[in-house]
């Protein structure tokens, strides 16, 4: 009966769309008692159903004993109440019983039924009924438990509305979310949803992306801003283009994530499916041997409903689904279980510098043209080389020359050559823009006292035809939380802490200073992080911190990969085991504190359903429990387990009440 602990098949009918996504972390043949397969239906309703019916069988129950109590006369009413009441109780865990021996197949669910049969062969019904009753308020509360992956894709569907606003000819038409194409225009008013990702185009408003980042601050959008499926618009009307839709949504993506991680398997689990076909029959064995020297059926009946490992099997995906769902609440989605078991053991962590440990947003702060150039010209073709491109350098440049009314030049050609710079072609002019030892690769020679001139800046060197130009300084802030991130990962047990970095040597030593990290290494290509990355692999575990974007090579190549600011990001979500939706650095020591607490709940479950199990069927063998006190046993086992792993969903809610404090001031001020 604790088969139906994991089995996931959630189907979702959204506006006329359904989903199907299957999830098995059991061995096969693991069905529900109740409905055999669990391929019908919601969780809530297949939940409904057994309810139903534990009601409906369980008050048969009750009046036998009422009758039997206060009607001694009437003892045949009592009985047949109790025959009745059994086997509408029975009825669900005996037929998924004879299902799976049909099919060839002896799991747990035959003990359960077994116990039952005996206790109605023996005439006790009442113990048969209570007995079942109490085993199905058990597959109610796994159920219910284990059907984290469907609860939680349930809520995130709910914040999609179903209708959107068109805009056709300037008027608004009410159209299907579903109906929804790239490139439509849609309008949101205050208090609604977005149905789905897209760029403002006119309007201003505030937005609260809680449900997708677990930030409770909400964010400024105005226009060429990006806006997500499943946030919510709070004040001014917006107008905006369709850019994502469906399951290409950020939410979709997190929708994904969320049963990727609920269905994926610990090892203890594994360990669990691969020994459930041994369990049953040495049970069965022993409950032989048992009436083989006692004769006493009742201790038999008690063994086999004792022996039921529903608490040991609930042990692991309680916990997993509190963990999941408390990740996901701090906008941590966990693309499968083991990652989330890994950051405990993680002893080393490194950082990118750029995005990661700095706010990413670069500042020009110094121009410094060669020769007869003027800084406004050094200025507009530098932007200009780098108008299509995404790099904070190229983002800083491009602010600037706007702030200055520079108007760029649209390049004949354009590469972008990963990590470097990039190679513009403008009428007959080459303008390349990029790192020194890049420019130097290509026969460029960079004089050293314009390298001393820039120290503490990271730089861009510009050359037109082969021929220096010029450099432009940037300046980057340290984020105000890296420092206590740092110190609380050593408190967590991580012995390294890294940063490395494409910048120059200069500014990663001042970063590096002010963050009294262990180790750095400046002026890193992106093979050369992942080398980097490779050798603390040697020593240990090793998880890479970074934007998802420039350090896709590093992310993959750690034993734990974190993407920074993973939201509307594909390549973040493709390339990490772990996608941060904010750029909370504070989310990071908190993964591994969830970790840690996680596997201590775990082993705190495993005992207790170990205990409960043992120690059970010493005492059946003894004959010092009966049955029905084995079943109500049985249950407050697995409602110690479920209670445990709740404790697990609150973690990380001082991080949310910080959030929801800094709001309120903000909104005071």
């Amino acid at each position: 009966m604790a088969e139906a602990v994991i089995t996931a098949e959630v189907k979702h009918d959204h506006a006329g769309r359904h989903h199907d996504h299957s999830g098995h972390s059991h061995g096969p043949g693991m069905t529900c008692p109740v409905c055999g397969n669990m391929s019908e239906g919601t969780g809530h309703d297949r939940s409904m159903g057994r309810l139903s019916i534990a009601i409906f069988g369980g008050l048969f129950i009750v009046n036998s004993f009422i009758l039997q109590t206060w009607m001694p006369e009437q003892r045949f009413s009592a009985m047949f109440s109790a025959i009745i009441g059994s086997v509408v109780l029975a009825f669900p865990i005996v037929y998924t019983a004879i299902k799976d021996l049909i099919k060839g197949q002896v799991y747990m669910n035959e003990l359960v039924a077994l116990a039952i049969l005996a206790a109605m062969a023996g005439g006790n019904f009442q113990t048969a009924g209570l007995i079942a009753f109490f085993l199905l308020m058990t597959i109610i509360i796994e159920s219910r438990t284990a059907s984290g992956a469907q609860r939680s894709i349930e809520e995130l569907i709910k914040l999609t509305p179903n209708t959107a606003r068109k805009i056709v000819d300037g008027k608004e038409v009410e159209v299907q979310a579903l109906e929804l194409n790239l490139k439509d225009v849609i309008r949101i008013r205050p208090g609604e949803n977005f149905p789905v990702d897209g760029k403002i185009i006119s309007g201003e408003s505030t937005v609260n992306q809680a449900s997708i980042t677990g930030e409770s601050l909400p964010v400024d959008k105005s226009r060429d801003d990006e806006v997500y499926a499943g946030t919510q618009n709070l004040t001014g009307v917006i107008e905006m283009t369709v850019t994502k839709v469906g399951e290409d949504t950020t939410l979709g993506k997190v929708k994904d994530m969320i049963l990727a991680a609920e269905s994926s398997r610990t090892p203890i689990v594994r360990i669990i499916d691969r020994y459930a076909g041994f369990y049953t029959p040495t049970i069965l064995m022993l409950a032989a041997v048992t009436w083989m020297f006692t004769q006493d059926i009742s201790r038999v009946i008690t063994l086999m409903v004792i022996a039921c490992p529903c608490a040991i099997v609930l042990s692991t995906p309680t916990a997993v689904v509190a963990a999941v769902a408390a990740a996901a609440r701090l906008g941590i989605f966990i693309k499968n279980i083991s990652h989330l078991e890994l950051a405990a053991k993680i002893r080393a962590f490194v950082f990118d510098k750029t995005g990661t440990l700095t706010d990413g947003i670069l500042s020009v702060v110094k121009l410094n043209p060669v020769g007869d150039m003027s800084p406004a010209e050094l200025l507009k073709y530098a932007a200009s080389a780098e108008s299509h491109s995404n790099h904070p350098t190229a983002i800083a440049l491009q602010k600037l020359a706007k702030e200055a009314d520079i108007e760029l030049e649209e390049a004949s050609e354009f590469k972008e050559v990963h990590g470097k710079g990039v190679n513009a072609v403008f009428g007959k002019k080459t303008v390349m823009v990029g790192r020194a030892a890049w420019l130097e690769s290509e026969g460029l020679v960079i004089k050293k006292h314009e390298d001393d001139e820039a120290h503490g800046m990271s730089v861009v060197y510009i050359a037109i035809d082969g021929l220096l130009c010029g450099w432009v300084g940037f300046k980057d802030k340290l984020r105000n939380e890296s420092v206590k991130i740092i110190n609380d990962l050593k408190g967590l047990g991580v012995r390294h802490c890294a940063m490395v970095t494409g910048d120059r040597l200069s500014v990663a030593e001042n970063v590096a200073a002010q963050l009294q990290i262990d180790e750095f290494r400046a002026g890193c290509l992106p093979e050369g992080k992942v080398e980097y990355v490779e050798n603390i692999k040697h020593s240990a575990r090793v998880a890479v911190v970074g934007d998802g974007v420039n350090d896709a090579p590093a992310l993959a190549a750690g034993d734990l990969g974190i993407a920074m600011g993973a939201i509307g990001s594909d390549i973040a979500i493709n390339s990490a085991s772990v996608a941060l939706m904010t750029n909370d650095l504070r989310r990071i020591p908190m993964l591994v504190y969830l970790s840690k607490k996680s596997r201590i709940i775990i082993n705190q479950n495993l005992f207790v359903g170990m205990l409960f199990v043992l120690g059970g069927m010493i005492f059946s063998v003894f004959g010092w429990l009966t049955p029905v006190w084995a079943a109500i046993l049985h249950t407050l086992s697995t409602l110690l387990i479920v209670f445990n792993s709740a404790r697990l969903v609150r973690t990380g809610e001082e991080l949310t009440l910080e959030e929801s404090a800094a709001t309120a001031g903000n909104q005071d001020n």
